[in-house]
């Protein structure tokens, strides 16, 4: 008589559920981590232009005019996910503003920061667990937190 060999049913199912479960955990893991590496991309965009900023405000001892093309803090280009706009209030006031570009999945993600270094997370998307913190500060992860 042969005896049987291979796997029975139940163990090829017991095998698919582990992997369900596994995945079920893992892969929303792994989508706040990459939207927590994109989110990055604001943030370091941010503090660059505060940095230069500041610099053009010790040369010209005004914010006005920083953030054209030619001057010292020119709107960086090339961001994948994020457009900066950086408006001027007035001579000795400033809003950087990051916001997600329209299409990806960072849309509704906004991030400012001001001369005074007031870091504001403005927006999140609605329903996805991401939320705008009380306290005045850039979320780098869901629920708020900074």
């Amino acid at each position: 008589m042969r005896s049987a060999t291979g796997f029975t049913l139940i163990e090829v199912m017991i095998t698919v559920a582990i992997i369900a479960i596994l995945a079920a955990v893992a892969i929303p893991s792994y989508t706040d981590y990459i939207t927590r590496s994109k989110i990055q991309e604001a943030t370091t965009s941010l503090l660059s232009m505060r940095t230069k900023l500041e610099q053009y405000f010790q040369d010209n001892r005004t914010f006005s005019g920083a953030c054209m093309p030619g001057t010292v803090a020119p709107k960086p280009a090339g961001l994948k996910y994020f457009t900066i706009d950086c408006p001027t209030r007035n001579d000795t006031q400033y809003l950087i503003t990051a916001t997600g570009i329209a299409g990806t999945d960072m849309a509704q993600f906004s991030f400012s920061i001001d001369q005074a270094n007031n870091r504001v997370t403005v927006s999140v998307p609605p329903g996805s667990g991401w939320t705008v913190p009380a306290t005045n500060c850039w979320v780098t992860k869901k629920g708020g937190i900074c």
